[in-house]
This record gives structure tokens, sequence and C-alpha cells, in this order.
């Protein structure tokens, strides 16, 4: 096998889907905490999901003169959303229960401000990003 082959998408690992008990609030019929799973996107998708939640501003003072910003709350909301194999965010009796539509929405409902951050956290960990997005947003403020 030459060294080039290793890198045809036939020889290339596959990311596996992980499972992830996001709460401790959604049981199942042996009153243990539900698994959710969570499946990796591939960096075109997550371009996508960043050039949706991109707008561009006016540099102040400078007329003409945009800059790009990015929505990160949105980011991560579409994020998880999009990695979000079980439950079904998209059902619409789900979405109905909790009054909401959207699958960000859904999620954002469903879960404590502690769990959603968790799980933000775990999404991020699945698609292989070392640091969060809020530790690197920090960083970048200091």
């Amino acid at each position: 096998m030459n060294k080039l082959s290793a890198f045809l998408s036939q020889n290339a690992v596959k990311v596996e889907n992980v499972k992830y008990a996001v709460s401790k609030r959604f049981l199942d019929e042996n009153k243990k905490p539900m698994e959710w799973e969570i499946c990796s996107i591939t960096s075109t998708e997550d371009e996508d999901i960043r050039k949706a939640c991109t707008k561009k501003v006016p540099v102040p003072g400078k007329r003409n003169q945009f800059v790009p910003e990015t929505d990160y709350n949105a980011y991560l909301g579409k994020l998880a959303a999009k990695c979000t194999v079980f439950p079904n965010l998209n059902d619409v009796e789900l979405q109905n229960s909790y009054g909401v539509m959207g699958d960000d929405a859904l999620l954002k409902t469903m879960l404590t401000p502690g769990e959603y951050a968790d799980y933000v956290a775990k999404i991020q960990e699945v698609n292989g990003f070392e640091a969060t997005m809020e530790e690197l947003v920090e960083e970048a403020k200091n």
C-alpha cells in the first residue's frame, strides 16, 4: 500500500456516533437517563453553519466599510441541532410539546442552561474541537 492510499476515503477511519446522557430529567422505562446520539459533521457543513450565523456590520466612523461578525450563540445552537441524531429535534410532536418551532429552539427549550452548556461542549468535543467556542471567544477578548 503506498502512503497516499491511507488518505483515500475508503481507508479513513469513520467517526463513530457518540451516545451521551445529556440530562437526568429524561428517563427511560428503567428510570435511567436517556442517551442522546451525537454525530460529527464535515468541515463543509460547519462552514455553512458559520456563514449562516455571520453578518456584515458597519465599521463605526468609516463609511461603506463592513466587517464580518459571527453570532456564536446562534452558531453553537445550529451546530448542536445539526449534530443531534436522537432525539429527532425536527419531530413536530416533540416541538409542539414544548411550544416551539425549529430544532435549535427546541434544544434550548428542552435543556436547562447548565445541561445546554454541557451538551454544546460535548458536541464540540465530538467534532474535534480542542477548546470550546466559549473558551476561544474569551481568549480573543483578552
